[in-house]
């Protein structure tokens, strides 16, 4: 009996739990943990803004001094972003730039175009007149804190680092974050088939496709790759490959995924190899995808895809990419929304299929290929993945359906 999507991915996640808690954190320049979740609550070293500024060009002023019908200020010297400004005195107003800071004394800000004159004095300008209206105090004062408070939570820890969380970091004066260390995957291709790309193709031979689009999604997902090279179809082979990256004093990986080998056909090599170690080999009801390999090679966890290219792509985004995000806290899991058919199509019994498309901004999505696969043009002009869940066989164009993108 087939296992379903959801049973297998949550035996992912329970695969990759114990591995995720072992691993420490590291200190890395800002833009580096971009994607990342953070390791440790941070709490703001300093106030935002740090002291009261202008949000506005104009004229700093004690509201005080002007009465209802207005009043006419001596002009002091200007205050531009970046000054320590003087006190102000009464019955006097500061030139003053968007940013900077609010003189001690001044309670408000009379934006420049509602002077006379509204403009600014020439620099050499000596006992200039100003006429200016009443104002309310905190008029376009941005205050000391009124964006964060010394000694708040800036960001919990988990929170994905964006470009809004990496600039609010930056803004309390910081350098660097903790994120938690990456997972170290372990990613090994199969086949006699296959070569690397750049190689001589001979009769019988395939480039290998695999290695780069799992790497690329990998990477993409925030984990560092190491790769073999192509293992043949001798199970010694492969055994080799993983013994050398998990034995005792060898570089240390805390996952393995393969591609290939994983079927039930008379040359499975990954099935042959791993004979007798604590993995299962099973059909999980899914198209593309079926057959995978779960379980743990000296006692690191271990993951069989199937060596089509779609296939190995879809168990990643459907099983690894969903069980980083809930134990790692990254990556982000993919945009969901819902989509309209433009052309009806069929769905095998008992299977959860998941096809390739583009969604149009009309909120429709066309299908990319067929259900094949090996299909790698098609997933390479799709934007989303679209999802027609187990017992449903056909649907008609228009209907509706649950669509990740990519």
């Amino acid at each position: 009996m087939p296992r379903s999507v959801a049973v297998h991915r949550q035996a992912v996640m329970e695969l990759l739990a114990g591995v995720a808690i072992t691993k420490g954190n590291q200190s890395v320049p800002l833009l580096q943990a971009l994607g990342k979740p953070l390791a440790a609550d941070i709490y703001a070293p300093l106030s935002l803004p740090p002291f009261a500024n202008s949000q506005m060009d104009g004229f700093a002023v004690r509201s005080q001094d002007i009465p209802s019908s207005g009043a006419e200020l001596r002009v002091t010297a200007p205050v531009p972003a970046g000054a320590a400004p003087a006190p102000l005195k009464p019955g006097f107003a500061a030139p003053i730039m968007t940013g900077a800071m609010i003189p001690e004394g001044a309670d408000a800000v009379v934006p420049i175009e509602k002077a006379n004159p509204s403009s600014f004095p020439e620099p050499a300008a000596t006992d200039v007149l100003v006429e200016l209206p009443p104002v309310a105090p905190g008029t376009y004062v941005r205050n000391s804190g009124s964006d964060i408070e010394k000694g708040s939570m800036a960001l919990a820890a988990g929170t994905l680092l964006g470009p809004a969380q990496l600039g609010l970091l930056a803004a309390l004066g910081l350098a660097t974050v903790d994120i938690p260390q990456p997972l170290r995957v372990l990613l090994v291709t199969t086949g006699d088939e296959v070569v690397e790309p750049g190689e001589e193709l001979t009769a019988g031979k395939i480039f290998d496709s695999n290695g780069t689009l799992l790497e690329a999604s990998m990477r993409q997902a925030g984990l560092d790759v190491v790769r073999s090279g192509i293992s043949d179809d001798h199970p010694a082979s492969l055994l080799a490959v993983l013994q050398q990256h998990t034995r005792q004093g060898g570089p240390a990986v805390d996952l393995i995924v393969t591609t290939g080998g994983v079927s039930k056909g008379a040359y499975e090599v990954v099935r042959q190899a791993l004979a007798g170690h604590p993995v299962d080999f099973l059909p999980v009801a899914m198209q593309p995808g079926g057959p995978q390999g779960l379980g743990t090679f000296n006692g690191v966890p271990f993951l069989g895809f199937p060596g089509n290219p779609v296939s190995c792509l879809v168990s990643f985004e459907m099983f690894l990419r969903p069980a980083l995000s809930e134990v790692v806290g990254a990556p982000a899991p993919r945009p969901v929304q819902k989509a309209r058919l433009a052309e009806a199509l069929t769905s095998p019994g008992g299977k959860h299929q998941v096809r390739r498309g583009t969604l149009a901004g009309n909120g429709t999505i066309h299908m990319e290929g067929g259900a094949g696969s090996h299909l790698v043009h098609a997933l390479a002009r799709a934007n989303a993945l679209v999802h027609i869940p187990a017992g449903v066989t056909e649907l008609t164009a228009g209907a509706e359906v649950e669509v990740w993108m990519l």
